[in-house]
């Protein structure tokens, strides 16, 4: 029986990371068989796959449709991480979005407009396999029905080259609670693993007490970490917090990437949740994404910064605000 997990038990291991790696098998392929060995066994006989290197970029918190202050570009820096993307060599083999794809608008309609909007803008992107989990601008207000229309169920599993990846949906409830029905899905998931298996969870909203007063934490986390804490190589990918963020649970790794929209300040020493102010001069200042690669045996995240490229200054400012003007 594993041990319960104490959310105030965390291990904070860096708000900046590059190469920052988190073991997803900790032992190499031994004649006669390894525990690494036995793994990809297993997975061969389960899915058709062994564990071989792979690429996957997360995207997170876009807010398409989002008006104010803290970013007057709208969806250019969205715009930019699809070019960097895009010009990435290898391409990724999966792209995982981790909510608030969309800002929320109370008229349905609206609402609609910008989920097509942002389907517009990931269809420019050259890799294909694109995986959500709503936030809670996206799927709070109506229970995600309207999100469902457009990106499917909010919950899921599947495995890609020998990982298992949990899609986690703590948003559409309204409350930031994954719920009963969810974790008990996830208990029978996970059943059908070896304890050595890799896993690779992605959710909006961190799973441990990271900031509760800013609503930075889901609810009933604890339940979730300990249906996982029996898996000795765990992964979690999460939004919401519009920062790039690490932290370690027990056997779990969690990375936080950046927004796409405007940061926030460091929940360690800002007192009060307040969007950073836009920079004139630096646009896309604390906006990016997270590049994932696995290479034998070892997860690697990069957390990477937009840059502006030839688009600097106030006149590269206002170069990005024309209308029409993609970056």
């Amino acid at each position: 029986m594993s041990k319960p997990f104490d959310r105030r038990k965390f291990l904070k291991v860096s708000g900046m990371s590059l190469g920052v790696g988190a073991l997803i098998s900790v032992a190499p392929a031994m004649a006669g068989g390894g525990p690494s060995a036995t793994l990809r066994r297993w997975f061969r006989r389960q899915n058709g796959e062994e564990l071989t290197p792979f690429n996957l970029v997360q995207l997170s918190d876009a807010h398409v449709g989002f008006q104010g202050p803290p970013n007057p570009t709208g969806t250019k820096a969205f715009e930019r991480a699809i070019d960097v993307v895009n010009g990435l060599d290898p391409q990724p083999d999966l792209i995982l979005f981790t909510g608030d794809l969309t800002h929320e608008a109370e008229a349905p309609g609206e609402h609609a407009k910008r989920m097509q909007l942002f389907q517009t803008l990931t269809s420019r992107l050259k890799s294909k396999k694109v995986m959500y989990v709503p936030g809670e601008h996206d799927a709070a207000l109506d229970n995600g029905v309207l999100y469902r229309q457009f990106f499917g169920e909010t919950h899921y599993a599947f495995d890609h080259r020998g990982v298992h990846f949990i899609a986690l949906d703590n948003v559409s409830s309204g409350k930031p609670a994954v719920g009963t029905e969810q974790i008990e899905w996830l208990k029978r998931d996970l059943a059908r693993y070896p304890r050595t298996a890799p896993i690779i969870v992605f959710t909006h909203r961190p799973l441990f007490d990271l900031r509760p007063d800013w609503e930075w934490f889901t609810r009933d986390g604890d339940d979730v970490l300990n249906a996982l804490a029996p898996y000795e190589n765990v992964t979690i990918l999460y939004g919401h917090i519009h920062r790039h963020d690490v932290h370690q649970t027990e056997h779990a790794m969690h990375y936080a990437s950046r927004s796409l929209i405007f940061a926030f300040p460091d929940p360690m020493t800002a007192g009060d949740k307040k969007p950073v102010p836009f920079d004139k001069e630096k646009p896309f200042r604390n906006l990016g994404l997270q590049s994932l690669a696995e290479k034998k045996g070892r997860l690697d995240v990069d957390d990477v910064e937009l840059t502006l490229r030839e688009f600097g200054g106030t006149d590269g400012v206002q170069q990005i605000l024309k209308s029409g003007e993609s970056l």
